[in-house]
């Protein structure tokens, strides 16, 4: 018997002139077409003389069982989707179909994924150049994924900055979740973020809505809409959606010389290799901003603003502040050491902004298993040590000592700060500090700037 295969085929938006070559040529061998009906009808023009078999809407799954067991008889079968077929399309729920049956690329089955221009790329296409930064798609249907995921990545998103593209935005029943999703984004967008609404792109019924953040829910938005979204640099004019490439951070007037600092072909000063350097020059320009006021400024964790500081060396010092790694195997002797430092002030902060300063004296914290139990008359603190990734020796000139514990996250767990004395830190505390301070502190190692690959990438 003849060899079966499964044609995935993405066709595009919809219109002819818009499918690839192979698309069009995988109907054409194909002795079945599969589709949901509304595909069928976008491609009819090229089914003449093939057996059809049309699903509903929810019927994705016996699409692609009908689409096996024709192909195991020996039949070309094209199972097809609008847009590209690997983009929340029907190429993943076939292959676990076939997955589940037992199926490998060695059997009597082939299969082939044939990719299309997906709807987000269509829609951008028609709003003029949304996409030309970084980018994410989140489907807000919570129909097979729970709405906490949902939110999680758009907040995720949101929070990085990300254009983003919102696919399945609402439905007759599913009427709460485009406003949801706006509530979200607006905790980190300004209300005048570019939205574009684009509905049934390069098809008859077309529909392009621009708008902003403030007023995207209010917008004619259903199932064939596609809501793109723009980060903080997009910008609307003449009624098209721009998102910068970021030739702007370099270039003076895009078109003219190198800005200060930056070289063409070379990443920015602001890049992977250089942004610690612009953290000490902050810190040497700006000797009064403390710690997590610099790690608001440049929107990273206390472990990169930390490591930044571990790297001073003489002609580029973070001012007056010198930081020292803890590896994480070294933390119970560091807290052992701790306990000859005296009067202590522990500190905790919550995410919303709590902050509790307790002190006590180096005696009163205890080791019990995974927990750290700092306690005494007024009060108990618990720390789960197995939450501590590694931890810092900080000394901010003569305005603060102490350790820094984190997370997996470069954030803070809590610290431990000497307390001062009339002004002063006590003599024999700060003696026992900085001998712990050169037996398990480690500076970051330096990297050669000057052994990066070079890329022209721009």
């Amino acid at each position: 018997m003849k060899k079966g295969k499964i044609l995935l085929v993405g066709f595009g938006p919809g219109a002819t002139e818009h499918m690839t070559y192979r698309a069009r040529s995988a109907i054409a061998e194909a002795d079945v077409v599969i589709g949901y009906s509304t595909y069928i009808k976008l491609v009819q023009e090229l089914l003449d003389g093939k057996e059809v078999v049309r699903k509903g809407m929810t019927e994705e799954l016996d699409r692609c069982i009908e689409a096996y067991e024709q192909a195991k008889q020996g039949k070309i079968v094209a199972l097809i989707s609008s847009g590209d077929i690997g983009i929340y399309g029907m190429a993943g729920p076939t292959y676990e179909v076939l997955f589940q049956a037992g199926w490998t690329p060695d059997s009597d089955v082939s299969v082939e994924v044939i990719p299309g221009a997906s709807a987000l790329n269509a829609c951008a296409s028609l709003v003029g150049a949304p996409l030309t930064h970084d980018f994410c798609s989140i489907s807000l249907s919570d129909l097979l994924t729970p709405w906490p995921v949902i939110a999680r990545r758009l907040e995720a998103a949101a929070q990085a900055d990300f254009v983003v593209a919102l696919y399945n935005p609402k439905s007759g029943r599913r009427t709460r979740q485009i406003v949801e999703a706006q509530r979200i984004l607006l905790q980190y967008r300004s209300a005048e973020t570019p939205v574009a609404v684009v509905k049934s792109a390069y098809r008859k019924r077309q529909n392009i809505q621009l708008t902003t953040l403030a007023e995207m829910a209010n917008q004619e938005i259903g199932m064939l809409s596609t809501v793109l979204i723009g980060n903080s640099s997009t910008f609307m004019r003449e009624n098209l959606m721009v998102t910068p490439r970021g030739y702007a951070n370099k270039y003076d007037r895009l078109t003219g010389e190198a800005k200060n600092g930056e070289q063409a072909g070379r990443s920015l000063t602001m890049g992977l290799m250089g942004w610690h350097a612009c953290v000490r020059r902050y810190l040497r320009e700006n000797p009064e901003s403390s710690l997590r006021e610099v790690s608001k400024h440049f929107d990273a964790p206390l472990g990169e603003i930390l490591a930044a500081i571990s790297k001073s060396q003489v002609g580029d010092a973070a001012g007056d502040i010198l930081a020292l790694d803890i590896l994480q195997d070294q933390v119970d002797a560091v807290l052992e050491a701790a306990r000859n430092w005296g009067q202590l002030r522990a500190v905790v902060r919550s995410e919303s902004g709590a902050v509790a300063e307790l002190l006590l004296n180096a005696g009163d914290f205890i080791r019990r298993g995974d927990w750290l139990n700092l306690s005494n008359a007024h009060f108990h603190l618990h720390v789960d040590l197995r939450g501590i990734v590694n931890g810092w020796f900080l000394k901010h000139g003569d305005r603060q000592i102490g350790i820094y514990f984190l997370d997996d996250r470069g954030e803070a767990v809590f610290s431990l700060l000497l307390v001062k004395q009339a002004d002063t830190f006590d003599t024999g505390a700060l003696q026992h500090y900085n001998r712990a301070s050169e037996q398990y502190g480690q500076a970051a190692p330096q990297i050669d700037e000057a052994e990066e690959e070079e890329v022209n990438d721009e």
